[in-house]
């Protein structure tokens, strides 16, 4: 059978963002977004003077096999986690009847390609329907999968972010150049954001959006689901990149998952493909340090790992699947 045209989805993007607020929210999430890579293009450019790059690569060759193992197995249990978070969309939309497995295809493909090449929100919709089309689903169904797979997101990342920073409130100080103290009350702020959420999808079924496009959000049992595979996600890779930074390296694993979460956080908003240059300066300022090879080796050895690896192996995957159908399509 030939698949619906992708097009459809690319409107149902739009079908989301037609008021005249919602273009101007973009345009201002446009400026940020630039602000965000300029700065960091300056701090990287500062971090990386004077740095030994010989020793880097020593570094790396040093690195223990069982640590790199270790690293590598995390990562997968971080995109393990990732494909339940289509699996959660699809049982809140009310479509129990598409297996993990195609729900595992949507999300392996579609997180490392779109990341990958900067246009998440572009490019994960219409990955996502190229594989969920073949199981009935519309391009309005795949919007909210998208909506929903973002909110597990955001509630992760805020959540883990805020606990990190509840017991480590100077992590991220050298990046919001922020006391201590207002640290603290941002992680209490967003935890009780999180909490608010919680407290009111569990009093009743709620739905936001429009009569033409309606989002039914999950239920808080649900949403409580959410928050803790958010966390294994997020605690997954920021161990990944922990058990990757030498032992000599005096940096508490409390103060790196806050900061790499923060790091995430930004290299996200800025749209640049898998966070280049934006998460690799969060991260180096945020840890900070006069010793940056050991942390170099480290981001250079969990970038290959978490981000090209996957990316190669999720392009390869979609291939595969594109051309077996294409085969199928012709003798059908």
């Amino acid at each position: 059978m030939p698949l619906p045209d992708w097009t459809e989805t690319l409107e149902a993007i739009v079908v989301q963002k037609t008021s005249g607020s919602g273009a101007r929210l973009r345009s201002f999430g446009v400026v940020v977004s630039v602000a965000i890579a300029v700065t960091a293009v300056f701090a990287l450019t500062h971090m990386l003077k004077n740095v030994d790059y010989n020793e880097v690569f020593a570094v790396v060759r040093r690195t223990n096999t069982g640590f790199i193992a270790l690293a590598l197995t995390l990562v997968a249990i971080s995109y393990g986690s990732l494909t339940l978070y289509d699996l959660l969309a699809l049982r809140t939309i009310g479509r129990k009847d598409v297996p993990y497995k195609i729900a595992a295809l949507a999300s392996f493909t579609s997180y490392p390609i779109a990341h990958g090449v900067g246009a998440v929100a572009l490019v994960s919709p219409v990955i996502r329907y190229r594989i969920y089309s073949y199981h009935g689903l519309g391009a309005f169904d795949v919007a909210n999968i998208c909506f929903l797979t973002g909110l597990t997101f955001w509630l992760g990342n805020l959540t883990a972010l805020g606990l990190s920073l509840s017991y480590e409130p100077g992590a991220i100080s050298l990046m919001d150049q922020v006391p201590p103290r207002l640290n603290r009350l941002l992680a209490v702020a967003l935890l009780l954001g999180v909490v608010a959420f919680l407290v009111w999808t569990w009093l009743s079924p709620r739905s936001i959006g429009t009569r033409r496009w309606p989002v039914r959000l999950p239920s808080g049992p649900m949403v409580l689901l959410q928050i803790a595979i958010g966390i294994v996600d997020l605690g997954a890779a920021a161990l990944a990149m922990y058990v990757l930074i030498p032992v000599g390296v005096n940096i508490g694993i409390f103060h790196l998952i806050a900061v790499f979460i923060a790091a995430t956080l930004l290299g996200f908003a800025s749209h640049t493909p898998a966070g280049l240059g934006v998460f690799d300066a969060a991260i180096l300022v945020g840890l900070g340090g006069e010793d940056r090879e050991p942390v170099i080796a480290a981001l250079l050895m969990f970038r290959f790992l978490y981000h090209l690896l996957p990316f190669v192996m999720a392009l390869g995957l979609f291939a595969g699947v594109e051309g077996w159908r294409s085969l199928r399509a012709k003798h059908f």
